[in-house]
């Protein structure tokens, strides 16, 4: 329960604390916007990793020289637990915005530095709103910036982290349109440390790793169709594999 306390203490603190910040990157931002965006991004990546150290996160990284540093991604990965984006958003090595749910836009502060870092609010009952959320992922990341989406659509609550949601097709218009590289995310372990025995946080090894990219244009005709499921495959098996590590 200590760890609980001191990760909230930790994201408000943060937030209260962040407005001088929020001004003095504006201001930045008035001079030199490229400068203001990646002092933003690593800011956040601090923040994160201070959290996941506070909550007792073991994190063992695999694959991650298969993430590309010089163009942009759509990265793909399987949601378990709200601590999915403080592990993986430190390892992004160039801008990079979260595709999240449309509830988050109305959280104070969190709000203004989510769309500060890109990150999109997705209408899951409006598939108009919808759609217009995927085209302007489109245009983020032919800018240079790359998307992190989740495309289970909600976090997974099923028992077995292997027996995921069927993953939405759309999300992956992102590359299509594009034609940049996808790469899949396998998060084994996360919803331990907090949802699997809510509300307490615990000391929880979590594994998460990257595999190859994957090129469309490079694809199988019969693929190129199911991109989701031909993506979610590849994230099982490296879930199936790490598994028996934690």
């Amino acid at each position: 329960m200590i760890r609980f306390i001191l990760c909230v203490i930790v994201v408000v603190g943060f937030l209260i604390l962040s407005i001088p910040i929020l001004l003095v990157e504006w201001i930045i931002g008035k001079f030199n916007p490229m400068a203001k965006e990646i002092s933003s991004l690593r800011i956040v990546q601090a923040v994160f990793r201070f959290i996941l150290w506070v909550a007792g996160v073991k994190l063992t990284v695999i694959g991650e020289e298969n993430v590309p540093t010089d163009v942009p991604v759509l990265y793909i990965g399987n949601h378990r637990s709200f601590f999915d984006v403080p592990l993986t958003y430190p390892r992004c090595p160039i801008r990079t915005g979260y595709i999240a749910k449309k509830e988050m836009e109305k959280v104070p502060l969190l709000s203004t530095w989510m769309k500060r870092l890109h990150c999109l609010f997705l209408d899951r009952n409006d598939l108009k709103q919808g759609l217009k959320t995927i085209l302007t992922a489109i245009e983020k990341v032919k800018s240079g910036i790359s998307i992190c989406i989740f495309p289970e659509g909600t976090r997974n609550k099923n028992e077995d982290e292997l027996d995921m949601l069927p993953f939405h097709e759309g999300s992956f218009k992102i590359a299509a349109k594009t034609n940049c590289p996808i790469i899949p995310m396998a998060i084994s372990g996360s919803a331990d440390i907090w949802e699997n025995h809510f509300p307490r946080v615990k000391k929880t090894h979590v594994i998460l790793e990257y595999g190859k990219p994957i090129y469309i244009d490079q694809l199988e005709k019969e693929d190129k169709k199911h991109l989701g499921a031909y993506t979610q495959n590849i994230i099982h098996e490296m879930l199936v594999k790490n598994k028996a590590q934690l």
